[in-house]
C-alpha cells in the first residue's frame, strides 16, 4: 500500500500535541476532522494506531514507528515552507534586464533611478542583449525584461512573453557639419534621400537588421549606396562621420552630438526603428517587471514629447 505522507505528518503531530484536541488545533481543523483522519489511516495500515484515554492520546508501537517517519515529513515540510518564503522574497526584489546601448544610454538611467526611489532594496541586474535576442533570453527565463529593436519588419514574439510598445524611433542623417547640403540650407531644414546618392556611407554592418533597412530605402529612393565603413556602433558611426569621411543614417535616440557633425531629418516619413519592452507574459512572482514597465513608458513618453517640442 503506498505511504501518505499526510498520514505520517498527523502521526508525528499527536506525539508532539499529545491529544488529538492539540493537533486539530495546530492543523486548524475540528478535532472530529482528525477523528476521520486517525480512523482513516488506521485502516489504510491495517493497525492500531492510537491508544485514546483520559490523559489524552497515546501512540502504538505502530504509531511511533510512523510518527518516526512523519516527523522526517514534518522536518521537510517546514524546509520547503521556509525555501519557498525566501525564493518568493527574493523574486518579489529580483529584476534581471537585458538592453541594447541606446537604450541603456537614455531609457534606463531614468528609470532605474526612479526604480530606486520606490525600491531602495530591489535586486536588479543589467546584461548587454545582442539585437534579436532578447525576446527568447525572456522566454527562455534567463531574464526578466528585455527592451529590443525591430527595423521595419514585422515582430512575432514568442508565446511566453508579453510585449510592450514604447517608442518610435526615426533615423536621421548625420553630416559633417561643413557639408554643402548644411551650408546652403536654412538650419534644420529637411533632406531627402536621394540628394545624398553620391555621398559616400558610414553604415552599419551587413546582415544586420539596421543595414537591411537602410538598403531598402536607398533602392526606394533610385540608388545603391556607396558603404566606405561598415560598423556595428551608431557611436562609432557618428565618429566617422565627425572626420568627415562619409554621411550615416542614425537612429534619433542614438545621436551624441559628436564635434564636427550635424544631423537632418528625412523628408516624408522617414525610416525607423521601432523600440519595444519585452517580458514573461506571467509576472506574478515578479512584481517589479510591471513597475518598471510602467517607469520605461513614462521615460519613452517624455522623450517622444521631447521631439516633437518645436524647439528640438
Amino acid at each position: 500500500m503506498p505511504a501518505d505522507p499526510g498520514q505520517l505528518r498527523l502521526l508525528a503531530l499527536i506525539e508532539r500535541n499529545g491529544s488529538l484536541t492539540a493537533t486539530a488545533h495546530a492543523l486548524g481543523l475540528t478535532p472530529p476532522a482528525v477523528t476521520q483522519q486517525l480512523a482513516r489511516a488506521e485502516r489504510d495500515w491495517r493497525a492500531p494506531l492510537v491508544l485514546r484515554g483520559p490523559r489524552g492520546a497515546v501512540l502504538t508501537e505502530a504509531g511511533a514507528l510512523l510518527a518516526a517517519h512523519g516527523r522526517v515529513v514534518e522536518e521537510e515540510t517546514d524546509k520547503a515552507a521556509t525555501g519557498l518564503s525566501a525564493l518568493l522574497g527574493h523574486l518579489s526584489r529580483r529584476l534581471r534586464i537585458g538592453t541594447f546601448q541606446a537604450a541603456a544610454l537614455h531609457l534606463l538611467p531614468r528609470a532605474l533611478t526612479a526604480l530606486r526611489h520606490r525600491y531602495p532594496d530591489a535586486d536588479v541586474t543589467v546584461v548587454d542583449v545582442v539585437s534579436g535576442r532578447g525576446e527568447d533570453e525572456v522566454a527562455a527565463g534567463r531574464l526578466d525584461v528585455a527592451i529590443i529593436a525591430t527595423w521595419g519588419t514585422p515582430f512575432t514574439p514568442p508565446p511566453q512573453v508579453s510585449v510592450h510598445p514604447l517608442l518610435l524611433d526615426p533615423m536621421v542623417v548625420v553630416l559633417p557639419d561643413d557639408h554643402p547640403l548644411v551650408a546652403r540650407r536654412p538650419p534644420g531644414t529637411a533632406l531627402r534621400l536621394e540628394e545624398l546618392r553620391d555621398e559616400s556611407w558610414v553604415a552599419i554592418r551587413a546582415s544586420h537588421p539596421a543595414r537591411d533597412q537602410f538598403d531598402r530605402v536607398a533602392n526606394a529612393a533610385g540608388f545603391s549606396p556607396q558603404v566606405r565603413f561598415q560598423t556595428e556602433s551608431y557611436d562609432v558611426a557618428q565618429a566617422l562621420v565627425g572626420t568627415g569621411v562619409g554621411v550615416a543614417l542614425v537612429s534619433r535616440l542614438a545621436l551624441t552630438g559628436v564635434p564636427g557633425t550635424t544631423h537632418r531629418e528625412l523628408v516624408r516619413q522617414a525610416p525607423h526603428r521601432r523600440l519595444r519592452a519585452v517580458a514573461s507574459a506571467d509576472t506574478t512572482l515578479t512584481p517589479l517587471v510591471d513597475v518598471f514597465l510602467e517607469l520605461l513608458r513614462d521615460v519613452a513618453e517624455d522623450i517622444t514629447a521631447t521631439w516633437n517640442s518645436p524647439s528640438s
